[in-house]
C-alpha cells in the first residue's frame, strides 16, 4: 500500500504551524506500520540551504492552468526513509513567506494540479493521495474531474484531512474558469462553492473518498454552527465519510531526556531534582528573581483571540496577586502584545513577555515552567499541551477539541487525571482553575502524582498511525456499491427452491394487496353513489319549482325546430365550466310562465 502525503509545509524543511509537525512525523511513523509513504510540498525559498543542497532533480515539465502553461520542476530528498518531493516554480514559490499573497488561489491551484501531473514521472504511484487543509483541496477536484480519464489514475483514492476549519481558501467566483481552469458547472452545482464564493476546503471535502479531522471531539464540534465556520451544514452531510483521528507528538523532537536546548536533561526518575534546575536557569535568562519555590506559569502561543487571550487579559492582573511568575513567548495581534507588555511593566519582578518565537527558548520554557496555559476558544487538536505534559509541566486547558481528548482533569482524592481543565469559555473559570493548580503545587505528594501522570501520558504517533493505516485498508478493500439489477425471474433455470418460493410469495402478496385496494375503492365509490342518490331524493320539492306550462303552440314550435333551443342557448360565463352553478339560489328560481293564446 502506497500513500502520498500532499501538504503546503512540513517539518523540518519549512514550518509555520502544527501542520508541518504532523507532516514531519506521520509519514515516518506509518512506515513502521508497513505503509510505503512519500511526501510532496512546494519548494519555497525559505527551505534551509542544507536541505536544498541535497536535492536531486527527478523531472521537469509544464502544467496547464486555464490559459497558462507553467514550468514545473520536481526535486527529491530522502529523510528518515521517506522520499520527499519538492515542486519547483520560482514565480509561485520563491517568496519571503508561505501564505498571504494576492494570488494564493492560483499558487495552490498550480501546486494541486502539478502534484497529479508529476506522478507518472517520479517512480512512485500511490494507491491513496492524502491531502491536507485548503491549500490542497483542489487535488481531489482535478483528480476526479480530469486526470481519472487517464487509466494511470483510475483507481487512486483521496483522503482529505482538516487541520483547522477556520482557514478555508475563500475566493470570488471569477477565478473558476480564468484561474482554476474548471467548469462553472462545479460552482453552480455547489461542489466548489459555499456562500456565493469558491471554497477550496469544501472542494476538498466534496471530492474526498474519506475526510478526517485531527481529534475525535473536533470532528463532532464542527457539525454545529459555533465551531462550523459556515460549513457546519456541509460537514453534517459528510458525516458518513468523516472521522476524527487524534494527532500525536514526535517523541524524538520533544524529549526532556535528550533535548539539546535545555541545560539539565531529565526523565521521570529525576524530574523533581533536575526540573527545578531548569526553572532557575530560565529565571536567570529572563531576568526574573531566581527562586525554585515560586510556581512559574507559562504561555507559548500565537497571541490571538482563538487561543483565549481575551480571557487571559481579563484576569491577568488578578492572577498576578498570587505568589507566581508569568512567562509569555509568542507573537500575534497587536492589542494582546501591548496588553501583555504593559502587564510586564506593572510587574517587572513577576512577568516576562517575549514577543518573538524561538524554538530554543520554547524548549527551555517547557522544561522550566510548572503550569502551562491553553484556554482556547477552539482547538482542533493542539500540540503544546502534549509537549508540556512530556516535560512534566501541568497543562491548564479548556475542555474543547483535542484538548478535551488529551487532557483529563486531575482528581486529587483518587489520583487520576493528567492536567487541569475547565468547561466554559469564561475568564474566572480559567482563574479558579489556575488557583486550584497553585494549591496542588503547595502539597508535595499531590503535585508529584499530577506531574508523573502528565509525563506518563501516551501521546506518541503509534496509535494515530495505526488508525490511519486501518482507514487506508478499509478504503482500498471496500467493494464498489452493487448496481441495481433486474428482479430475479422465479422460473429461471438454476434458481434455488427458496429463491423461487420467495419470489412467488412476493407476487402473491403484491396481487392480493392490489386486489384489496381495488375492492376498497369500489366499495367507497358505491357508497358515494348511494349517498348522492339519497341526498337527491331528500331535496325539498319546492326547490324544483312548478313545471313550465306547456301549450299546443310551444309544443308545435319545438316539434318543428328540435335543435333551435340548443343552438340559441348562451354560452356559460368564463371560468364557471366544471365548477357547478355560480349562484345556486338564482338558478333554482322558478321562471315566469309565458302568456299564451287560448
Amino acid at each position: 500500500m502506497k500513500v502520498l502525503f500532499v501538504a503546503s509545509e512540513a517539518a523540518p524543511f519549512i514550518k509555520t504551524g502544527g501542520l508541518a509537525d504532523v507532516m514531519g512525523a506521520l509519514p515516518k511513523d506509518l512506515r513502521k506500520q508497513g505503509v510505503e509513504t512519500a511526501l510532496v510540498i512546494p519548494k519555497y525559498a525559505g527551505i534551509a540551504g542544507a536541505y536544498q543542497a541535497q536535492m536531486e532533480t527527478v523531472y521537469t515539465g509544464t502544467v496547464d492552468l486555464s490559459w497558462r502553461n507553467q514550468y514545473m520542476g520536481v526535486e527529491k530528498v530522502v529523510l528518515d526513509g521517506v522520499p520527499v518531493f519538492f515542486l519547483d516554480n520560482e514565480y509561485y514559490f520563491k517568496r519571503d513567506g508561505l501564505y498571504g499573497y494576492y494570488d494564493d488561489a492560483e499558487r495552490f491551484a498550480f501546486f494541486s494540479k502539478a502534484v497529479l501531473a508529476m506522478l507518472p514521472h517520479i517512480g512512485f504511484k500511490p494507491d491513496i493521495i492524502h491531502t491536507n487543509d485548503w491549500h490542497t483541496g483542489l487535488v481531489g477536484v482535478y483528480l476526479k474531474e480530469d486526470f481519472m480519464k487517464d487509466p494511470f489514475y483510475k483507481d487512486m483514492k483521496n483522503v482529505f484531512t482538516i487541520h483547522n476549519l477556520k482557514y478555508q481558501g475563500i475566493y470570488g467566483r471569477d477565478i473558476v474558469e480564468d484561474v482554476l481552469g474548471l467548469s462553472m458547472r462545479l460552482y453552480y452545482n455547489g461542489n466548489i462553492e459555499n456562500g456565493g464564493c469558491v471554497n477550496f476546503l469544501k472542494a476538498g471535502m466534496c471530492y474526498a473518498d474519506y475526510v478526517t479531522t485531527v481529534s475525535r471531539t473536533y470532528a463532532e464540534e464542527i457539525r454545529y454552527p459555533y465551531f462550523g465556520e459556515g460549513l457546519d451544514d456541509y460537514v453534517r452531510l459528510c458525516s458518513g465519510k468523516l472521522k476524527g483521528i487524534l494527532n500525536g507528538m514526535d517523541a524524538s523532537a520533544y524529549n526532556p531526556e535528550t533535548d539539546p536546548y535545555i541545560p539539565y536533561p531529565y526523565d521521570d526518575t529525576d524530574v523533581f531534582s533536575r526540573k527545578p534546575l531548569n526553572k532557575e536557569a530560565l529565571q536567570k535568562e529572563l531576568g526574573l528573581p531566581v527562586n525554585r519555590k515560586v510556581p512559574v506559569i507559562a504561555l507559548i502561543s500565537r497571541l490571538v483571540e482563538a487561543k483565549g487571550l481575551d480571557l487571559l487579559t481579563f484576569i491577568m492582573d488578578e492572577m498576578m496577586q498570587e505568589y507566581v511568575q508569568f512567562v509569555v513567548v509568542g507573537t500575534g495581534d497587536r492589542q494582546y502584545e501591548q496588553a501583555l507588555q504593559e502587564l510586564a511593566a506593572r510587574y517587572p519582578d513577576k512577568v516576562s513577555v517575549q514577543i518573538l518565537f524561538s524554538e530554543a527558548l520554547a524548549h527551555k520554557v517547557y522544561a522550566g515552567a510548572d503550569l502551562f496555559l491553553m484556554p482556547s476558544r477552539y482547538e482542533a487538536c493542539g500540540l503544546s499541551q502534549m509537549i508540556a505534559m512530556k516535560y512534566g509541566t501541568v497543562p491548564v486547558v479548556r475542555e474543547v477539541g483535542g484538548l478535551k481528548d488529551t487532557v483529563a482533569n486531575f482528581e486529587r482524592y483518587v489520583g487520576t487525571g493528567n492536567g487541569l481543565t475547565f468547561p466554559n469559555y469564561n475568564a474566572h473559570e480559567l482563574l479558579f482553575t489556575v488557583k486550584r493548580g497553585l494549591s496542588y503545587f503547595e502539597e508535595e505528594s499531590v503535585w508529584e502524582k499530577l506531574v508523573l501522570n502528565a509525563m506518563h501520558s501516551d501521546n506518541g504517533w503509534e496509535k494515530p498511525a495505526e488508525a490511519y493505516r486501518d482507514l487506508y485498508r478499509q478504503l482500498l478493500e471496500a467493494a464498489p456499491a452493487a448496481e441495481p439489477g433486474p428482479v430475479p425471474d422465479p422460473g429461471r433455470p438454476g434458481e434455488s427452491l427458496d429463491t423461487v418460493t420467495e419470489a412467488v410469495q412476493q407476487v402473491i402478496e403484491k396481487t392480493a394487496f392490489g386486489e384489496s385496494v381495488r375492492a376498497e375503492a369500489r366499495k367507497e365509490a358505491a357508497g358515494g353513489d348511494k349517498a348522492a342518490a339519497e341526498a337527491k331524493a331528500a331535496a325539498p320539492a319546492a326547490e324544483a319549482g312548478p313545471a313550465k306550462k306547456r301549450t299546443r303552440r310551444t309544443a308545435a314550435k319545438k316539434a318543428a325546430a328540435p335543435g333551435k333551443e340548443a343552438a340559441g342557448k348562451k354560452p356559460a360565463k368564463k371560468g364557471t365550466a366544471g365548477k357547478g352553478t355560480a349562484n345556486p339560489a338564482k338558478a333554482a328560481r322558478t321562471p315566469r310562465a309565458k302568456k299564451t293564446d287560448k
